[in-house]
């Protein structure tokens, strides 16, 4: 299946590894130009270079109100084009109700919701037709995870956040979608599972869980998410498609 890819210019915040890391280079693969974003620039520059010549490293953290700005005006003036942008970041703080301070609140609230939305207000003011802005969620979106407060709190206002601007963006031809990754062998998984005392008895507690009974892979849900950024996804929109193994119960 030829998702039309080929020379199409994609933003990928916080993509030196894990999820955003694996979209980037399913999307280089298939023949798309990438703009790879992280906060360190080292890491930013061996990450692109691990891609290939078809992609580009700029360290920049969603927090800085100036970064959105400055990586559109990068695509254009690198690629000549930006059809698209994956908006990820790590992890707020883990910990319940009473351990997460209002510092830790305010600091998730700058990178996870406003600079998401920072990123996608100057990504839609240069997109035309065929565009798409993604965000990388979590399945918190649709039900709280244990352990992760700040994250049940911030996830599923960004994502209605995402259904409004794919209302807005719609007569204008382009497209706004979510990915909710769930259960991935990523390195925040691993660090989520290690908090339990047992990382070992964690995992398999949870993969227990998973109707697939196991964690997915980076590259399942790379794959994923190219495909949604892809014009062979052109009538998909508003949607918030869960990468979990079955774990959401609910339709």
């Amino acid at each position: 299946m030829d998702l039309g890819l080929k020379d199409r210019v994609y933003i990928l915040t916080g993509a030196t590894r894990g999820l955003g890391n694996a979209t980037a280079r399913a999307l280089t693969e298939d023949g798309a130009k990438v703009i790879i974003t992280g906060r360190d620039e080292k890491s930013v520059e061996a990450a692109a270079a691990e891609l290939g010549p078809d992609a580009v490293g700029l360290a920049a953290d969603n927090a800085d109100p100036a970064s959105a700005q400055r990586l559109v005006d990068s695509a254009r003036e690198r690629f000549g084009r930006l059809d698209g942008i994956l908006i990820s970041v790590g992890g707020p703080a883990p910990g319940f109700v009473a351990d997460n301070t209002d510092e830790q609140w305010q600091s998730a609230f700058e990178s996870v919701f406003l600079g998401a939305v920072r990123l996608a207000r100057a990504t839609a003011a240069t997109l035309g037709e065929g565009g798409v802005i993604g965000f990388v969620l979590s399945g918190s979106v649709y039900e709280p995870i244990s352990g992760l407060t700040i994250s049940n709190g911030l996830r599923p206002g960004l994502a209605g956040f995402a259904k409004s601007l794919a209302n807005e963006l719609g007569p204008r031809g382009i497209r706004v979608v979510g990915v909710l990754p769930g259960r991935i062998g990523t390195d925040r998984m691993r660090e989520l599972d290690t908090l339990s005392g047992d990382a070992e008895a964690s995992r398999a507690a949870n993969e227990a869980s998973i109707p697939l009974r196991r964690y997915g892979r980076p590259e399942e849900f790379g794959r994923t998410a190219a495909f949604l950024l892809s014009p062979a996804a052109s009538y998909l929109t508003g949607v918030m498609l869960p990468v979990d193994g079955g774990s959401r119960h609910g339709f």
